[in-house]
């Protein structure tokens, strides 16, 4: 009987070290993401165990290229999809069963990438820092003289989704309006000064995305508003991939599905404010963000920018000196 006992929990031990698996995950997410989607992770396999590199979009990147003979990494999450589109060789294709709930506007053709939350761009307005002005509702608006140093927003050199701002505004008002942004803007080096600046009231106005704005909002500032732009906002979706080699394929396909899941992008949007790539989420249930549907978009094609990026980065220099002759 103790033979046959020990047998028994031998196999059990066994059968457990077969379920148990370790996925390695690339992110350029903060903490608190990573900490609750992998919270999520663990909730829908209690064996996955998640093993963190993190670094900025671009460093990874390189180090997953510079990795191509031997993966150190199964997954990546995430960048902007703009980003992504130049790196496919790198990706292993996979289809996952979540993304029949993702409109094919966030899926890439081959399912070498995918869109895990979506990024709108908006206009951050402190209330108290207005001083007479109105509120600007258009990108127009802050065309305007009495907009001179008031608006700040992020260098697009600096910044993927300030690239994307400066890109559709290019789009939409041609090199004309780009020079008049241009000629009111106060320019940063990094996102968080936008946001941090207007909160603190430095600055009644800042372009920078939803999700960074809305967290003051959601902390209780009542002189923090969002402004969809009424001509058209632009969104910017950020993504996800398996490493082509990944040494763990499985496991990375169950966080790709975890990460898609309904259970973690409403969570993600909750507690951190990441609108979902999911079309049966129900945004303004969960939060007091509009739902994307009610919202004006202005198209892009971002594989198109980001062929265009050397172009835009130059462009926008030339704007930017020329508002300081």
């Amino acid at each position: 009987m103790r033979f046959r006992w020990l047998t028994a929990a031998a196999l059990s031990c066994a059968a457990f070290a077969v379920s148990a698996q370790t996925v390695v995950l690339y992110s350029s997410n903060n903490p608190e993401v990573i900490a609750n989607a992998v919270a999520s992770a663990k909730k829908q396999h209690p064996t996955l165990t998640v093993k963190q590199v993190t670094g900025g979009t671009g460093t990874l990147m390189k180090r997953i290229q510079a990795e191509a003979a031997n993966a150190g990494g199964d997954i990546l999450w995430s960048g902007g999809v703009g980003t992504l589109a130049a790196f496919t060789d790198v990706m292993e294709s996979y289809q996952s069963p979540e993304a029949k709930a993702i409109p094919k506007q966030f899926q890439e053709a081959k399912n070498r990438y995918i869109g895990t939350n979506v990024h709108v761009m908006v206009l951050m307005v402190n209330d108290k820092q207005l001083k007479g002005l109105a509120a600007p509702k258009t990108w127009s608006d802050l065309m305007k003289p009495e907009w001179k140093g008031k608006v700040v927003i992020t260098d697009p050199s600096k910044s993927g989704t300030a690239f994307i701002q400066i890109y559709g505004l290019l789009k939409q008002f041609g090199r004309e309006g780009l020079e008049k942004i241009a000629a009111n803007a106060v320019v940063v080096q990094s996102s968080g000064q936008v946001y941090k600046s207007v909160s603190a009231g430095e600055y009644p106005v800042g372009i920078t995305i939803e999700a960074s704005a809305y967290e003051f909002v959601a902390g209780g500032q009542k002189e923090i508003k969002l402004v969809y732009p009424s001509e058209g906002t632009y969104l910017g979706a950020e993504g996800m991939f398996i490493v082509k080699g990944a040494k763990n394929a499985a496991a990375a396909k169950q966080l790709y599905d975890v990460l898609l899941s309904k259970q973690a992008q409403e969570l993600l949007l909750v507690e951190n404010f990441r609108r979902p790539t999911r079309s049966d989420i129900a945004v303004s249930k969960l939060t007091s963000m509009p739902d994307l549907a009610s919202l004006k978009v202005f198209p892009l094609d971002l594989q198109v920018a980001t062929d265009e990026y050397e172009q835009l980065i130059s462009m926008w220099n030339m704007a930017v000196a020329k508002a300081k002759r």
